[in-house]
Parts: structure tokens; sequence; C-alpha cells
């Protein structure tokens, strides 16, 4: 066994999100199409007797109390339900924004239960590590095997793996973090809101011009609430829908982080340093979608 275990956590991108009602509990169903970028924090473990979590990287601050962190929270669940469970000493970079519509803190939740199960050989499709993911957020499970999937309920209904094309790609968040729970409370419910994508028809092999008019139907609906709280994402989906080559361009999840969909990787990276000379301030990620 080495003596340190890696795994990356990429990015989770929402290439559409209906809302399709408020639940008795608080939660919401949702149905959203989802991706992974290239971009990712990357965490790893050293096998312990005691569970530990150290972070580092750009978005550090960001993170909040250690014991308050997602990873932590998942080790935690994993160890509840596997008796004997080896632990150890997590740290985590920190390279993806905090509250940004990207499951950041999911996917480092996910990312602790592949080191774990690893650690302790187990299977990757043990259901204690579903369960595990379940119980420690929304979108773990989708991040647990990152790859495109349908998700629906409120994340913890998931499609087999879904074969999309890949595109060149931005990431930019505007340097705002937007809490999910009051983007939620300002979606009002739509008189026609209901379920339209299926699996089935997802499953085949679509081309990116297929992919790109099939996006176009599909809304965000939680794109407007989260412009009401933050209308700098009205502003960064403006100008990347005016830069040059972009195809597509839409809010992740509840946001701030956009997404735009470029026809060549030329045209991401002109783009990429055309926004960081005029907007210096914003983060910036270059990277395939997919």
């Amino acid at each position: 066994m080495p003596l340190e275990l890696v795994e990356r956590a990429p990015a989770k991108v929402n290439l559409s999100l209906r809302v399709l009602g408020r639940r008795a509990d608080g939660y919401h169903d949702i149905e959203s199409l989802v991706a992974f970028a290239d971009c990712c924090d990357r965490l790893s473990l050293q096998p312990r007797d005691e569970l530990a979590l150290t972070v580092a990287g750009p978005g550090s601050g960001q993170t909040g109390a250690d014991a308050d962190n997602l990873v932590i929270k998942a080790a935690g669940a994993l160890a509840a339900r596997v008796p004997g469970l080896r632990l150890g000493a997590f740290h985590l970079e920190k390279n993806l924004p905090v509250a940004a519509g990207l499951g950041g803190g999911s996917a480092d939740a996910a990312a602790a239960l592949r080191l774990l199960a690893r650690l302790n050989t187990l299977a990757a499709g043990d259901s204690r590590l579903h369960d595990a993911a379940c119980a420690t957020g929304a979108d773990v499970p989708v991040c647990l095997d990152p790859r495109p999937r349908l998700m629906r309920g409120i994340g913890e209904i998931l499609s087999a793996p879904l074969p999309l094309p890949r595109f060149p790609a931005l990431l930019v968040n505007p340097g705002i973090a937007v809490p999910t729970k009051l983007v939620f409370a300002g979606w009002t419910p739509a008189a026609n809101a209901s379920s339209s994508a299926e699996p089935s028809a997802l499953a085949k092999v679509w081309n990116e011009t297929q992919l790109l008019n099939w996006l176009a139907r599909e809304p965000n609906d939680l794109e407007a609430p989260a412009i009401t709280l933050a209308p700098a994402i009205a502003e960064v989906l403006a100008t990347l829908r005016a830069a040059a080559g972009c195809r597509f361009a839409r809010m992740s999840g509840s946001g701030a982080t956009c997404f735009a969909l470029f026809a060549s990787a030329a045209d991401s990276a002109s783009a990429r340093k055309n926004l960081r000379a005029k907007f210096p301030n914003w983060w910036i990620s270059e990277t395939t979608l997919g």
C-alpha cells in the first residue's frame, strides 16, 4: 500500500437544471444533465489511526472550519457503515471556488469516499459507499463516479453514464459566492414544470450539434433567481456569449459560475486571454467539459 493515496475531485457542471417542485422535507426535486470538467481539487490520504484534514490552495480560505468540511462528514458517514474502517489524514488542495455551483465540496467528499474505499479494499459498487454519499450531501452521489449522467430526485437517482461529446470550455466566476439556500428560496414554480429528459434518449451517441440543440430547449431554472441575488452573473453570461467561437453559455447549478462551450480549443484559449485582461478579478478556468 503506498504511503499516500491521491484522487482528483473534478468540477461538476449542470448543463441543464429543472426544478420540479418543493418537497415536504424542504428539499427540491430536480432533473439535471451533469457533466464534469478537467479542472479539479486534489485530495490525498495518508493512512493513520486518527481522522484529520488540512487544506491548502487558492480556495483554502473559503472552506470554513475543518470539522464542517464535507470530506470529514463523508469519512464519518462511511465509518458509521463499515465497522473497523481504516481512516487517515486527508490533505485537500482547494483549487475550485466555494459556493460556486460547481459541486466542489461534494466532489471533495466523493474523492474522500473513493480514497477510503481504496485504503479498505471496498469495491467501487459497494452499496455502503452510495449510502454514505447520500448521507453526506445531495450532489455527492453523482460525483462518486464522475461521468456524465442525468440526476433526479434530490440528486440520489442517477442514470447510467451517458456518451456526451466533449467540448473545449471556459468556467467563469465573477468572484461571488451565492448561497444555494437563498437561490432556491427565490425560485418560483413554473406552471408547466415537468420532467422532460429520458435517460434512454440521452444514452444514444450524440454529436455536438444534437447536444447543443437539446440544451437550447432545456433551462436552468435557478438562473433567474441567482441573477436577482448577484446581477454580475448576467454580465458574465453576456460576456461569454459575445466571445468569438462561443456556441453555448449558461450558469451552472445555483451559480455564480457560468460555463461556455466553444467551437475549438483555440477559441476558448483566446476568450480566456481576453477575459483575464478585461476582468482580472474573475476566476477563469480553461477546461474540457463532458
